[in-house]
């Protein structure tokens, strides 16, 4: 019997003690909660978890959920049919192609003196018609001696017109290195070939250079492969055409004139005879020249490391600046105004984003000065 009533006396204190901490605990709760700190700091973790769309998402009833994953489906479809678009603008690209073919063979042939533009073709009326003029008028009084000079001087063409363009474009600049620049300036015509229909899409560049005493090669081809398709594995990241690998072309160089390697000296001390012998070894040179023998891209999946990863992407950017840019409006990076009207555009936007980021501090100091609280 005395067993049991210690029992009992033991469990009463317990449920005892158990309650006392549970009033312990409501009692700093009631605290906690009263104090504005931890309460503000509940509400902005409640606000930025509402905020999130994918906590969002998560809050939402199995049949809402059921609905959104009907409407992904529905996006997955709308990204094949904007593929398909893409693939009849190639087509139109291809077809529009021969319309501007006669145009830049007339220019080619201005360019490398072929022919000579008529009056009519020459006729243009600048923005700074009147400073022309005036510099016209300057020019009628040099002294014959000079003018007789400048008849003697029989200029064919326009020289350098492709090899300025180079030198005017950072983006190709960067690439050229001085001994490349010879070679460059026998370049006479760079061309855009598209996939044919039915092929693969894809497109070729062509840079056609004129003899030269570095290699034999009359063209010299890079190729482009394209795909407009959405990925199975990531449909929703779809944004048009894609290039997802290239391929250059051999170049035939003439013997001691190849650029793209150079030669180095190395000693070599045998181990065991400790006699020294120097050996002459190739080994890869910088030059534009490389753009010719890009990176493959390995067909089995296997992933790039990182370098090589940023070396094809910038091949991939550049093959598509020569496409849309550089050959199609030549002439204007050859003058230099294609690059101040970037210059300017990027100007513009860099601009317009510091004034809007002025307009918010702006707002932000106007709501701080009108809350209440403050």
């Amino acid at each position: 019997m005395a067993d049991n009533s210690k029992t009992e006396d033991t469990a009463s204190d317990s449920v005892e003690a158990a309650k006392n901490a549970s009033d312990k605990k409501e009692k700093l709760a009631d605290q906690v909660m009263q104090n504005p700190q931890v309460l503000a700091a509940l509400q902005e973790r409640l606000d930025n978890t509402a905020l999130t769309p994918s906590s969002y998402i998560e809050t939402l009833p199995k049949a809402v959920k059921r609905r959104i994953d009907a409407l992904k489906q529905l996006q997955v479809k709308c990204a094949h049919i904007e593929a398909k678009f893409y693939e009849e603008v190639h087509d139109l690209e291809r077809k529009y192609a021969a319309l501007y073919q006669p145009l830049f063979d007339k220019r080619r042939e201005f360019i490398n003196g072929e022919a000579e533009p008529t009056d009519a073709e020459s006729e243009w009326h600048s923005e700074n018609e009147e400073e022309e003029k005036l510099a016209g008028d300057l020019k009628n009084v040099v002294v014959i001696e000079e003018k007789a000079e400048a008849e003697e001087t029989n200029i064919k063409g326009i020289p350098d017109f492709w090899f300025t363009i180079f030198r005017n474009v950072d983006m190709l600049s960067e690439l050229v290195q001085e001994y490349d620049e010879p070679i460059l300036k026998h370049l006479q015509d760079i061309k855009v070939k598209f996939s044919e229909p039915g092929q693969p899409m894809s497109f070729s560049l062509e840079f056609h250079f004129g003899p030269n005493d570095y290699f034999s090669n009359s063209v010299l081809t890079k190729t482009y492969k394209m795909k407009s398709e959405p990925d199975k594995a990531d449909p929703f990241s779809f944004e048009g055409p894609e290039i997802v690998d290239c391929e250059g072309c051999a170049i035939d160089w003439k013997k001691g004139k190849n650029v793209t390697v150079k030669t180095i000296k190395k000693k070599q001390k045998h181990k065991g005879r400790g006699t020294v012998r120097t050996i002459t070894k190739q080994v890869p040179n910088d030059s534009f020249f490389n753009f010719f023998s890009p990176i493959k891209v390995s067909g089995d999946g296997e992933s790039l490391d990182e370098d090589s990863e940023f070396t094809l992407a910038t091949d991939f950017e550049i093959g598509h600046f020569f496409r849309e840019r550089i050959v199609p409006r030549a002439v204007l990076y050859f003058t230099g105004e294609a690059i101040e009207d970037d210059d300017n555009f990027e100007e513009g936007e860099e601009g317009e984003e510091e004034e809007l980021e002025g307009e918010e501090e702006g707002e932000e100091e106007e709501d701080g000065e009108s809350d209440p609280k403050v």
